[in-house]
């Protein structure tokens, strides 16, 4: 295994480790909140709205929840727990006091982020396999897509913590950017519902991405031509945390 695998390993490991002494109440806040959410809009709304495109309301929500699960996962991480590690704790002062760099704190914090969309996607998934909401083993394919949201949404997180000097911050990225981005990225409802060029900045969203990839997943009307869409999540993942590297860098080594 390569030194720097090690080394990304060691912090996902700590942070794993950590988690575990709480994994009952971590598990119940991320895993039966969306699962409320989802039997009660996909049950309760759905016996008005009836079917979208195609497909029964409850199925239609059930990849819009799995997309949203991920990334609230992700984003809690990346914002509250990481800013407790690094701020309130000192836990990464006591890591960089260590043989490990910016990078290998922020690649590892990441990776851990991105366990955690995999576990709340994974369980989500499990429930709603069993209500027969996902349609045959092509819904596997959700799990390294939730991945990839993980580290996406992640990595967007811990950009915004680079800048915060109070929880309070978070306030502003929840609001005016996570708030807006679950409402009009297709969770709820289809995205061509929505005025052009609301559909356009809708567009220019990750989790909107994120979503088309999921959905025909979940449905079983997956079809190739839908795999460019995770290069936006990717390239998000791939800019922020360059940029949260930068900013943690001049933030905890000036």
């Amino acid at each position: 295994m390569p030194d720097w695998l090690k080394r990304w390993l060691a912090v996902w490991r700590r942070n794993a480790l950590v988690w575990r002494k709480s994994a009952r109440t971590a598990l119940l806040g991320g895993f039966a909140e969306p699962l409320f959410y989802l039997f009660a809009l996909g049950y309760g709304l759905g016996s008005f709205v009836g079917e979208v495109q195609g497909v029964p309301y409850i199925a239609f929500l059930t990849a819009g929840i799995l997309a949203t699960s991920s990334m609230n996962s992700a984003t809690f991480e990346g914002l509250y727990l990481a800013y407790t590690r690094m701020e309130v704790l000192k836990t990464w002062d006591g890591m960089l006091a260590a043989p490990l760099s910016i990078s290998d704190v922020v690649m590892g914090e990441i990776l851990w982020m991105s366990t955690k969309s995999l576990i709340s996607a994974g369980l989500i998934l499990l429930v709603t396999s069993a209500f027969g909401l996902a349609a045959g083993w092509e819904a596997l394919w959700v799990l390294p897509v939730a991945c990839l949201s993980g580290f996406c949404f992640g990595s967007m997180a811990l950009l915004v913590t680079s800048f915060a000097r109070s929880y309070d911050f978070f306030v502003y990225y929840i609001t005016l950017v996570v708030t807006p981005m679950v409402l009009l990225s297709g969770v709820f409802f289809p995205v061509n519902a929505l005025p052009e060029p609301i559909r356009i900045g809708s567009a220019c969203l990750p989790l909107s991405h994120v979503v088309a990839v999921i959905r025909p997943l979940v449905s079983g009307q997956w079809e190739w031509s839908l795999l460019p869409h995770l290069g936006v999540p990717a390239g998000f993942a791939v800019i922020c945390t360059a940029l949260a590297m930068f900013r943690l860098r001049r933030r905890l080594l000036q």
